[in-house]
């Protein structure tokens, strides 16, 4: 173990990822971990590294023969300070991978301030497991990637913040102990010490209190909101996360719209990518006709065609079936796709099966213009000709058809199309495609308990144009609902708000919600309403998918400094852990088995 060294009165001068040529000539002292070391007998070579990059620093043993003796004791991941001076790199020694590769440091003095055990993976590979990486996240965020991550999520906050400002919008913060509501997500439940026997809730999301501070005049409130939600993880969810949420009043759609994507093109601007403005739209109704997906991605072709009518008269059962049914038979056409082995194809009828589908079709067109598909024997070549010519179908292309319900046809043809485009390299990962999707159901009915359910959430504002059929037609009536959408992934939810309570009351009506019910549950915004509520409405845009997105990742755990694991652990403080007997006597709970 080396001889500690300490800090003293040194200062930093710069970090050592940002010298550059200009800073030639300059005595500097650098602080940091060391990277990599490597020795050729009477000079050393370090690898310094701090948050803003690596410099390489030289000890030579003419120069100062003590500190180069030290020298030769450090190991990776030691914490440093050196005095030198800043000299250009020979040309044919210049490192083109590093930012500060035209130059080097030559050091003057050395401060050894802490020693480091040997970790339990190499800070610059990417090699560890993800259980391993969570363990030690403090080590795993010294790795380069994880760094600009962090640094990139703390730009895109300051973005915000900036704009938002500066368009006149109040960041007001919004309660973390609040009521629980049974509706949405689980939430996470907090006792009550001084209350014995009632519990507070973990927000979902601050919606009811954004649209309180509208109601309270201040017009314009955004804030970077903590969120929770006790619900089972993917690859974009966590059990708390964050989100750029905004209200308004006094506004439309199109309102948000021209602040949202101005916002969205700055941030966009971090990674050197323009969007182009405005934002296309398309409503719900749209995407799902063309794409099977209310959050498409538009970055490549392959639209689903409805072959439907053309099979209106067929005796094939499969298709018969499902057109009797009220369903549908659609198609994609993969371009090239006549190349595709019986392997091939047994694995995009496996996706197919993954979201209900009976199996799938496919009718192959050779470069010579010949047509084979098994559909022939049941369709008749003269059909399944004309089902190719519908779908788009050109010579080396391969149509793949779904038939069943409309929600099973959309869910398989928009899987297969995602996976598709994946294997054959379609998708331009530099592309940045937003998409506005309006005009959702303002219900979705569940088959299985017989009820209506809040596509979105249930203050959400029905068009002015279907109130009427609130009571008569629900299941009819379209929201003042939008979803912002970024490269197949959905950014943010958003509406506009009910404002007038007769509305919300019929509302909660169709959701099933006696008024002794809605009063229990959200009866202070029902006197809320009644004291002159302006129209408003907003959204709330997922900051941890934007930054994966941004930061070109897979998951949103890789922008998160400190996640949870899928299984909503956190492996490095060994939480959810248990607590005392004592703590859980004040809180009035006991542990049944």
């Amino acid at each position: 173990m080396p001889t500690l060294d300490s800090l003293g009165n040194l200062k930093r001068t710069h970090y050592s990822g940002d010298l550059r040529p200009e800073h030639a000539g300059e005595m500097v002292t650098l602080m940091g971990w060391v990277h990599r070391r490597r020795d050729f007998g009477k000079v050393t070579f370090v690898d310094l590294r701090d948050r803003e990059g690596i410099v390489q620093v030289v000890f030579d043993e003419e120069k100062n023969a003590e500190v180069h003796r030290r020298a030769k004791e450090l190991r990776n991941e030691n914490v440093v300070a050196i005095a030198g001076k800043v000299l250009m790199r020979d040309k044919d020694k210049v490192n083109a991978n590093l930012k500060s590769g035209r130059i080097e440091v030559k050091v003057l003095e050395l401060y050894i301030l802490n020693d480091a055990k040997t970790p339990p993976f190499e800070i610059d590979e990417n090699k560890a497991g993800e259980e391993v990486r969570l363990k030690y996240r403090y080590l795993d965020l010294r790795r380069e990637k994880m760094q600009y991550n962090i640094g990139l999520r703390h730009r895109a906050a300051l973005t915000v913040r900036r704009y938002l400002d500066e368009h006149g919008f109040y960041e007001i913060e919004t309660p973390m102990l609040i009521k629980t509501t049974p509706e949405g997500a689980r939430d996470y439940i907090v006792p009550s010490r001084l209350q014995p026997g009632h519990f507070y809730a973990l927000p979902q999301s601050p919606q009811i209190f954004k649209q309180l501070l509208m109601l309270a005049g201040f017009d314009k409130y955004f804030q970077l909101a903590h969120c929770f939600r006790d619900e089972d993880l993917r690859a974009d969810r966590q059990p708390e996360f964050t989100q750029i949420d905004l209200e308004m009043s006094f506004i439309r759609p199109d309102d948000i719209f021209k602040v949202v994507e101005p916002l969205m093109g700055e941030i966009s601007r971090l990674i050197d990518v323009k969007v182009e403005l405005p934002f296309p739209r398309l409503t719900y109704a749209e995407a799902m006709r063309r794409y099977g997906s209310d959050k498409p991605d538009t970055r490549f072709e392959m639209e689903l065609v409805d072959l439907s009518q053309i099979l209106a008269g067929t005796d094939f059962t499969p298709y018969r079936a499902a057109l009797d049914a009220g369903g549908q038979v659609k198609a994609i056409n993969v371009s090239g796709g006549a190349k595709y082995s019986r392997k091939n194809l047994d694995e995009l009828t496996e996706i197919t099966r993954r979201y209900g589908a009976a199996g799938l079709s496919w009718i192959k067109t050779a470069d010579s213009g010949e047509i084979n598909s098994p559909l022939s024997k049941s369709l008749g070549e003269e059909k399944v000709a004309e089902l190719a010519l519908a779908a788009g179908s050109k010579a080396g292309d391969c149509v793949l058809v779904v038939a069943g319900k409309p929600s099973v046809v959309a869910a398989s043809l928009s899987a297969l199309r995602l996976d598709i485009a994946e294997r054959e390299g379609l998708i331009n990962q530099n592309k940045f495609n937003f998409l506005w999707v309006t005009d959702f159901p303002m219900f979705e009915y569940h088959e299985e308990d017989g009820r209506y359910y809040p596509m979105h959430h249930p203050f959400t504002s029905p068009r002015d144009e279907d109130l009427h059929k609130l009571e008569s037609d629900p299941g009819s009536v379209l929201a003042k609902a939008y979803d912002l959408v970024l490269n197949g992934v959905e950014l943010s939810s958003g509406s506009i708000r009910i404002h007038q309570r007769e509305t919300q009351r019929l509302v909660f009506k169709v959701l099933g919600l006696t008024d002794e019910e809605a009063r229990s549950k959200f009866g202070f915004l029902l006197d809320a309403l009644e004291y002159g509520t302006p129209p408003h409405g907003g959204m709330a845009i997922g900051f941890d998918r934007l930054v994966m997105l941004l930061a070109r990742e897979k998951t949103i755990r890789e922008v998160i400094a400190f996640p949870k694991t899928a299984s909503a652990m956190d492996l490095m403080i060994d939480s959810p852990g248990s607590v005392s007997e004592e703590q859980l006597r004040e809180l009035h709970i006991r542990i049944v088995d």
